[in-house]
């Protein structure tokens, strides 16, 4: 008798398999997905990985940024300094100064001049009269970056010294900030009193200031200035003798 073979349900069979041409083979659907790869642009990357950013766009013709070159700071490094300079000639100085910056193109190491000042109260013809007054004769405090092409031109204008404490050598010393916060806050402030008719010293007395900027600090009286009311005082100021005017009640005797 003949063995019974079990043959599968041809319906059965042909519902579990997709038909041949609706699977695509391994070579095809390799070819295949190059294609869509190629077409959309996509980036293979690592098994369970993140693409990669792409790059920031940039404007035509402009450089990334680690081959741009660095910005140059080094104008930013202005420090005040102190300036002889002809007594007496302090405001046209200052002028020319500023003056030859702009001709020069120098404004980036730059940046102001200052004749300091204050308001002081003398009697004129039985009046009083508020007037400015140097507090320093013959010198200029200056916000400048300290290099050969500012330094070459202080000295090659008109009635300019040099930078105090500087040599050829050697490069000036700043102004501390303190000396800085002192003069900008006493710049043009008014000082109470009225210079006194008669002074109570002489050339060569040794006097000290009771008041105003240089309170505190002593000196030698070098010159009377009865027509303004005024003493000149040399004061060591900035490690150099500086002669300074004072009013007579600014100073006393030293006894």
């Amino acid at each position: 008798m003949p063995e019974e073979v079990e043959t599968a349900d041809p319906q059965q069979s042909a519902a579990s398999q997709p038909p041949d041409e609706d699977r695509p083979s391994d070579e095809a659907a390799e070819t295949e997905g190059a294609r869509e790869d190629g077409a959309t642009g996509k980036v293979e990357t690592p098994s369970g990985g993140e693409p990669p950013s792409p790059p920031p766009p940039t404007a035509k013709g402009e450089k990334p940024d680690d081959e741009k070159p660095k910005e140059d700071t080094s104008a930013g490094n202005k420090r005040w300094y102190v300036v002889k300079v002809q007594s007496g000639r302090e405001e046209s100085i200052k002028e020319a100064i500023e003056r030859r910056v702009k001709i020069e193109g120098l404004e980036e190491y730059f940046g102001q001049i200052i004749i300091p000042v204050e308001r002081v109260t003398e009697m004129r013809n039985g009046k009083r009269v508020v007037r400015e007054r140097k507090l320093y004769p013959g010198y200029l405090m200056v916000e400048v970056e300290y290099n050969d092409r500012i330094l070459y031109l202080f000295r090659e204008t008109s009635g300019v010294g040099d930078f105090v404490g500087g040599s050829m050598q050697h490069a000036p010393p700043p102004m501390s900030e303190r000396e800085v916060e002192r003069m900008l806050g006493r710049q043009g402030e008014h000082v109470p009193g009225i210079a006194h008719p008669k002074p109570k010293f002489d050339r060569g007395d040794r006097v000290k200031v009771k008041d105003g900027t240089f309170a505190g600090m002593e000196g030698e009286v070098k010159d009377l200035l009865e027509a303004k009311g005024l003493v000149r005082v040399e004061l060591t100021i900035f490690g150099r003798p500086v002669p300074v005017e004072l009013e007579y009640w600014q100073v006393e005797p030293v006894s």
